[in-house]
C-alpha cells in the first residue's frame, strides 16, 4: 500500500510473512543499526544483486543509500531503551544504474530500518520537462516583450540575435531577404554586441538558407554540415570550429522576414529535436516582430513622402514681396488638416504671384485628402493667376464632379511688386475678409466676397484691389482664429475685433513677425481648449527705402 505521494503508508506488522514480502509493490530492504542486511524481498534482490541477508550495506547498496542508513540508524528506538529518543527518519534519493530511486525509511520492531524504494525516474523526468517548459515559456514571453518594444527594424534584428545567442546557441545570425543582389546580416556571439553587415553573397552556399529566406520549412540540423558555413556567416568573435547549425525561417505577415541561423561552436552534439522545435517557436515571434517593424518603417516612409505634399509650405520673399505663413492642425497629434495655403510665383519678376488660403469643411485626414486635391488643382491652374473667377469656376466644377461631399472656402490673391508698392487683387469665395494693417496701426477689411466652392453649380465672385505701401501688410486668415474658444471662462471666442486689435499692434512689423505674434496670442487664448484648424498668410511690402509721412489719401483706396 502507498500514499498519494508514492511513499509507504505503513510498515509490516509483527506477523509479516515471507509471502507478504514477496507481494510488496516496491523493493524492500531491512538492515540493522550496524549496517547488516537482514532481509530483502525478491524485488530488492533483483534490483540490488548484492542485497542478500548477512551482506554489509556498504557493499550491497549504492553509497547514497549506505550513507542514509548510517544517518538513520541512530534515531531508531530500540525496545527497552527508553533513553534513546525516536525521531522522524529522512528519505534519501539517488541513482541505481540508469534509473533514479527514492528510498523511504521506517523503523522496525527491533531497532532495524526498513527501506522502501520507489522508482522516481519518470516523475523526475516529468518534473524536469515541466521546469524546462516553464523556463522556455518564460523566455518566450520575455523575448516577445523585448522584440515588440521597438518598431525599428535594425534594433529588432539586433535584439533577435542577442536573445538567440544568449539562450539558444553560442552565436546567432539573422539574414534579411535579398535586396538588389545583397544580403543584410546581423550577428551576435553570446555576451557580445550585435554586428551589422551587408554582403554580396549567394545564400544557396549553405543548405536550407535559400529555402528559409523564401519561407519554406527548415531542414533538420543533422542534414547541415558545419564545414559548409561560409565566412560571411561566421560572426566575429566566434571561437572554434562550428559543430552544429540550425537554419529556420522567420515567418512574417504574408512574406518571409528573413532567416535565423543558430551556431554551436566546438561541440560535436547536434541540436536536439526539441531544441529545433523551440528555435522555431522563437523564430515565429521574432519574424512577426521584424515584419511589423519593417511594415511600420515602410508605412512611415510612405507617410512622410505623402505628408510633404500635404503640409503647408515654408513661405519667404518672392519677387520682392514678403510672404509668411502659419498653420496649426485641430488635433495636437495631427500635422495636417483642412486649412491650407500656397504661393505660386509668377513666371517672371514682373509677373503676379498667385497666393491662396483656404479652409475645407471638416478636419483631420479626410479633410487633408481633399485639401491635397484642391492644392494640386490650383497649382495646375496657376497660369490663369490673374483670372480669379475662371480659376474658381474650374475648381468648383472639379469638386462637384468628385466623390467628395465636402465644400471649401478660400481667398485668392494676385500679388506683384510695383516700385516700392505691393499691389494685390483679392477674391474671396465664402471666406473671411482679408485684413490690412497700415503704418499708423489702422486695420481695414478688404471688401471682397463670393460663394463657397464645391456646393453650388454656379459661383459668384467679386474682387477688390489693394495697394500696400512699404511697411504695410495684408493678412489672410481662416475662421479657426476668430472662432477659437478660450479666455478666462474658456468658452469665449477670440473674435474679429480681438484679431483686429492684435493686428493693429503689429503695425510696421515684418510679415513673419506678424504671423508669429497673431499665432502666439491665439494660442494663449486657447489654453488647452479645443479648436478648429488655424492658418494665416501675411503679405507685406518691404521697407526698402526711407519713407516720409504716408499720404492719407492713398491709404485705404480700393477698387471693387
Amino acid at each position: 500500500m502507498t500514499s498519494v505521494e508514492g511513499t509507504p503508508a505503513a510498515r509490516p506488522g509483527p506477523g509479516a510473512t515471507a509471502g507478504l514480502w514477496a507481494l510488496a509493490p516496491y523493493p524492500v530492504l531491512v538492515a540493522d543499526p550496524a549496517g547488516t542486511v537482514l532481509r530483502a524481498n525478491p524485488a530488492a534482490r533483483l534490483l540490488l544483486s548484492g542485497a542478500e541477508p548477512g551482506a554489509n550495506m556498504a557493499d550491497a547498496v549504492p553509497a547514497w543509500l549506505s550513507r542514509a542508513h548510517a544517518e538513520a540508524a541512530p534515531h531508531v528506538r530500540v525496545p527497552g531503551d527508553a533513553d534513546r529518543p525516536g525521531a522522524p527518519l529522512a528519505p534519501a534519493a539517488g541513482p541505481i544504474g540508469e534509473r533514479r530511486f527514492e528510498a523511504y525509511p521506517t523503523p522496525g520492531e527491533a531497532g532495524e530500518v526498513v527501506w522502501w524504494m520507489v522508482d522516481g525516474t519518470e516523475r523526475r523526468r516529468a518534473e524536469q520537462a515541466l521546469a524546462a517548459e516553464r523556463e522556455r515559456t518564460g523566455f518566450l514571453v520575455e523575448a516577445s516583450n523585448v522584440l515588440l518594444a521597438s518598431l525599428n527594424p535594425d534594433r529588432c534584428m539586433a535584439a533577435t540575435v542577442t536573445l538567440a545567442a544568449e539562450h539558444l546557441a553560442d552565436a546567432a545570425v539573422v539574414v534579411a531577404p535579398p535586396s538588389r543582389g545583397k544580403l543584410l546580416t546581423v550577428s551576435a556571439v553570446a555576451g557580445q554586441d550585435a554586428v551589422r553587415r551587408q554582403v554580396a553573397a549567394d545564400p544557396a552556399v549553405l543548405p536550407g538558407l535559400s529555402e528559409a529566406l523564401q519561407g519554406f520549412p527548415p531542414l533538420p540540423s543533422r542534414w547541415i554540415d558545419g564545414a559548409l558555413l561560409p565566412d560571411w556567416l561566421l560572426p566575429e568573435g566566434c571561437g572554434g570550429p562550428i559543430g552544429s547549425i540550425v537554419v529556420t525561417p522567420l515567418p512574417g505577415h504574408g512574406v518571409s522576414a528573413g532567416a535565423l541561423v543558430l551556431l554551436r561552436a566546438g561541440r560535436p552534439a547536434r541540436f536536439s529535436e526539441s531544441e529545433e522545435d523551440f528555435a522555431r517557436l522563437f523564430a515565429a515571434r521574432a519574424g512577426a516582430a521584424l515584419s511589423a517593424a519593417r511594415l511600420y518603417s515602410e508605412q512611415s516612409a510612405i507617410t512622410r513622402t505623402l505628408m510633404r505634399e500635404l503640409l503647408p509650405p515654408t513661405l519667404q520673399r518672392v519677387n520682392g514681396v514678403e510672404f509668411a505663413g502659419g498653420y496649426r492642425a485641430a488635433e495636437s497629434h495631427e500635422r495636417v488638416g483642412g486649412d491650407f495655403y500656397d504661393v505660386h510665383p509668377g513666371p517672371g519678376t514682373d509677373d503676379a504671384s498667385l497666393v491662396v488660403l483656404g479652409d475645407v469643411c471638416g478636419k483631420g485626414l479626410d479633410a487633408a485628402v481633399l485639401t491635397g486635391k484642391i492644392r494640386s488643382t490650383l497649382q495646375a491652374l496657376s497660369p490663369l493667376g490673374d483670372d480669379h473667377r475662371r480659376i474658381l469656376e474650374l475648381l468648383n466644377g472639379s469638386l462637384l464632379n468628385s466623390h467628395h461631399t465636402r465644400f471649401a472656402t478660400m481667398v485668392l490673391g494676385s500679388v506683384r511688386r510695383h516700385d516700392n508698392e505691393v499691389r494685390l487683387r483679392l477674391t474671396s469665395a465664402g471666406h473671411p475678409a482679408p485684413l490690412v494693417v497700415r503704418l499708423d496701426g489702422s486695420v481695414e477689411e478688404v471688401p471682397t466676397r463670393g460663394t463657397l466652392i464645391g456646393a453650388l453649380p454656379a459661383i459668384e465672385a467679386h474682387s477688390a484691389q489693394v495697394v500696400l505701401q512699404p511697411g504695410e501688410t495684408c493678412l489672410l486668415h481662416t475662421d479657426g482664429f476668430t472662432e477659437a474658444r478660450g479666455g478666462p471662462l474658456g468658452s469665449e471666442m477670440f473674435g474679429e475685433e480681438r484679431l483686429k486689435r492684435a493686428l493693429s499692434e503689429c503695425a510696421d512689423l515684418p510679415a513673419e513677425a506678424i504671423v508669429e505674434r497673431i499665432q502666439m496670442l491665439a494660442f494663449q487664448w486657447l489654453h488647452d481648449g479645443s479648436h478648429d484648424d488655424m492658418a494665416l498668410v501675411a503679405i507685406g511690402a518691404p521697407r526698402t527705402t526711407h519713407l516720409s509721412a504716408v499720404d492719407g489719401h492713398t491709404r485705404g483706396r480700393y477698387t471693387v
